[in-house]
This record gives structure tokens, C-alpha cells and sequence, in this order.
């Protein structure tokens, strides 16, 4: 599979420094942009392979492993979703999106941590509450949620995606109660109760003197205008929304593939970094899904991409319901059970302890060790590479 002609990392070599100058970053901030600026190349060092047909030799550098790198998602996805597999059912998925208004996400930007959390919260409840409602579906709801913070254009537009099996368990867990075909849960409804969920927790942090605020924002520290400027949300539709299912287990495992290692831009989304400009492919979702291009300075660019790195150690993949990490392996159990579903063959085999060409390859069908050359041999390794005490400035191996 032949990598992007462009990166991000190309974009924080060539104007980084003079971003790192003119602008205050947080320390989250910073390492982010060393790590995606030294990943896969010289500074961190790795091994070098040689074919054992042709002698066609290249250096294999070792990543960064961070969560926000473009280059460091595809083994990190392939480890996660063969952990998953075990725990899908039989059954047709549901995708909902919950979505705050920019007056939120301009507090959740300031005050990530905090906001995010409610964000999680508010949804894993709101799921909950009107699935376990008679008048709805009357089941324990089993789901994921992925905590995206980023629109086409790489602005902070923060939403949770949702990935929800088509019913759940009976309050006696004697029986799966099924969503109704092509139906999961009313919009409206969701996202009425969303909105006064959020509302409520937002407020009751900021009693608690757990919100802060700067600039434009800072005028929200005095309680009459924070409670003005909550009020005109009170009274306007939330988005919430729910797409149309996508099939059974094999559709979904494809679809959290795409979705729960996203970062904010893929490299293969640029176009061309020239000029101190930043041009790159967007998708459109106001102007039925049509791909446009946009130009933004190179400071701009990466302004824009560091809005959403997140606070260290905040999890933005979680499992709630009968998916929730405390009685999952119990409640999953029961589910397949009633849906008649035959025991999982077993739990997938400890990967990280493989050779990670060897994971790769039987996660992703792609092989790192055929020679790109000659097409018949094997690369192998033939010596370390010590870190380099300077990441070469074109970039990292090819």
C-alpha cells in the first residue's frame, strides 16, 4: 500500500518552528507536534531490511504511537477491532449522532476535559433512559461511543458517534426485545432529552466552579451571564441524528473501522503544501456529499488541527449498557444466548506480543514483508538503527 505523497508531518517541519514562535501551545500541544514531525524517521530510530532475493535494502523507522498521528492508525485499529469481534451480535446496528451547538463546543474548547465528559454522559444516558422506557423499547441498550471533535474544514465541532445493536435485554434478562425493523429510537425525543441533560450537568459543574474561561469567554465567570447565555439553548433543537442501519455484525465491524481511529485530517486528504499554504480535499455534507478543496495558511492549518488534541488520558472510545467494561463478558453472554447465537471460538490471541508485520498482515491483508522491488522475496532485518540526534528534514522513509 504506497504512502500519501504528502503529510501532516511535512506541514510541522516546513512551518512548525515559526508556529511554535508566534504562538502560546500547551505542553499536550508541543509533544504532539514533535512526535508526528520525528515519526518514522531517523530520530527515533528503528532496523533496516534487505530482500533475501534481490538485495534491495530500506530502512524501517519506528512511530511515534501517538493517538493523533495520521501514520500511527492503522495497527492500533487492526488490534482493536480483533478485540471486538468477539463481542458483536447477530443482529442489525444503528449509528446516532449526538451534536452540541458552537455556543457549547466554544465552552467545551476551553474547558475540553470537563465538557467532553458531560458530552459522554449526556448521551450514555440519554440512550439508556429512552431505550429502557416501555413506551419505546422497554431493554437494556448495549452500545460504543466515539468522541470526535472535528468537522470537514478541521474546525471544533464536537459530536459522539454511536454504534447500537437493534434491541437489548429485558429488565429480567429473560429475553431480547428487538428494536422494529429499519426504527431505533425516536429523534426528537433523544434529542430533547439530550439537551436538558446536557444543560443541567453543564450548569451544575460550573455551580461547582469547575469551568474557566478567557477571552471573549471570560465574561461567562459572572453567574447572570453564563445563565443568560445558556437560555436561548434551551429553547432551540439539538442535533441528534440517526442514520440508517447498517446491517448485521460484519457491517459494523467494517464501519468502526473506519470511525473509532480517525484523527482530525488523513494524510491522503492533502493536495499540496506550497507558499506557506495548505491545501487539501473536503466533503461537503450541506451540498450532497460533494468532494471541495480548501486553501488555508499554513498557520491557520495547523492552528486548526491542534484544537483537537485531547487532555492526556481522556478516553475517547467508551462502552456503556450491557457493553460497559464491569458485567460485559456476563451480559454478552445472555445476549447470544437468546438471540441463539453459538459461543465466541475464543478470545483473540495476545497480537501485541506478535511480530507487528505479522499482525498487519492477518488484520489488514496488506504484507510488509514482500520485497516492493522484485515482488518474490522477503525483507529482513539485517541491523538496528540507532535514534538519530535529528530528524531528516524531507520526512522519514518511503
Amino acid at each position: 500500500m504506497p504512502r500519501p505523497r504528502l503529510e501532516v508531518a511535512d506541514v510541522f517541519r516546513r512551518y512548525g518552528a515559526a508556529y511554535r514562535e508566534a504562538h502560546p501551545l500547551t505542553g499536550g500541544q508541543q509533544r504532539l507536534m514533535r512526535a508526528i514531525e520525528r515519526c518514522r524517521t531517523a530520530a527515533l530510530g528503528g532496523h533496516l531490511e534487505r530482500c533475501d532475493t534481490c538485495g534491495h535494502e530500506r530502512p524501517a523507522y519506528n512511530s511515534c504511537a501517538d493517538r493523533h498521528c495520521p501514520k500511527c492508525q492503522a495497527l492500533a485499529r487492526a488490534h482493536w477491532l480483533e478485540a471486538r469481534r468477539a463481542e458483536l451480535l447477530d443482529t442489525a446496528y444503528f449509528h446516532v449522532v449526538f451534536t452540541v451547538p458552537d455556543a457549547i463546543a466554544a465552552i467545551a474548547l476551553q474547558n475540553k476535559a470537563r465538557v467532553y465528559a458531560i458530552l459522554f454522559r449526556a448521551t450514555a444516558e440519554t440512550l439508556r433512559t429512552i431505550g429502557a422506557d416501555p413506551k419505546h423499547l422497554g431493554a437494556e441498550l448495549g452500545f460504543l461511543a466515539v468522541l470526535h471533535t472535528w468537522g470537514q474544514t478541521l474546525l471544533h465541532h464536537p459530536h459522539v458517534h454511536c454504534v447500537v445493536p437493534g434491541g437489548g435485554l429485558a429488565p429480567n434478562g429473560a429475553r431480547w426485545i428487538p428494536c422494529r425493523p429499519g426504527f431505533f429510537l425516536p429523534v426528537r425525543v433523544l434529542s430533547r432529552l439530550f439537551r436538558g441533560l446536557f444543560l443541567a450537568q453543564l450548569q451544575a459543574a460550573f455551580a461547582r466552579g469547575q469551568l474557566h474561561f478567557a477571552g471573549p469567554l471570560e465574561v461567562l465567570q459572572d453567574p447572570v451571564a453564563f445563565a443568560e447565555y445558556l437560555a436561548p439553548l434551551r429553547q432551540v433543537e439539538w442535533v441528534v441524528y440517526a442514520k440508517p442501519p447498517f446491517g448485521g455484525p460484519a457491517q459494523a465491524l467494517e464501519y468502526l473501522g473506519r470511525y473509532t481511529h480517525r484523527v482530525a485530517i488523513s494524510n491522503n486528504r492533502l493536495l499540496a503544501i506550497e507558499g506557506g499554504q495548505v491545501r487539501f480535499r473536503w466533503k461537503d455534507y450541506r451540498d450532497h456529499d460533494r468532494q471541495k478543496t480548501m486553501t488555508l495558511d499554513a498557520d491557520e492549518f495547523i492552528r486548526r488541527f491542534l484544537l483537537h488534541v485531547l487532555p492526556g488520558g481522556f478516553h475517547r472510545i467508551r462502552h456503556y449498557g450491557f457493553l460497559g467494561n464491569r458485567f460485559r463478558v456476563v451480559k454478552l453472554a445472555r445476549c447470544r444466548q437468546l438471540l441463539g447465537m453459538p459461543p465466541p471460538l475464543g478470545v483473540p490471541s495476545a497480537t501485541r506480543h506478535r511480530d507487528y508485520r505479522d499482525v498487519y498482515a492477518a488484520l489488514t491483508g496488506v504484507s510488509l514483508r514482500v520485497c516492493p522491488v522484485c515482488q518474490h522475496g522477503q525483507m529482513v532485518r539485517v541491523a538496528r538503527l540507532p535514534r538519530a540526534t535529528r530528524a531528516p528534514p524531507g520526512g522519514g522513509s518511503r
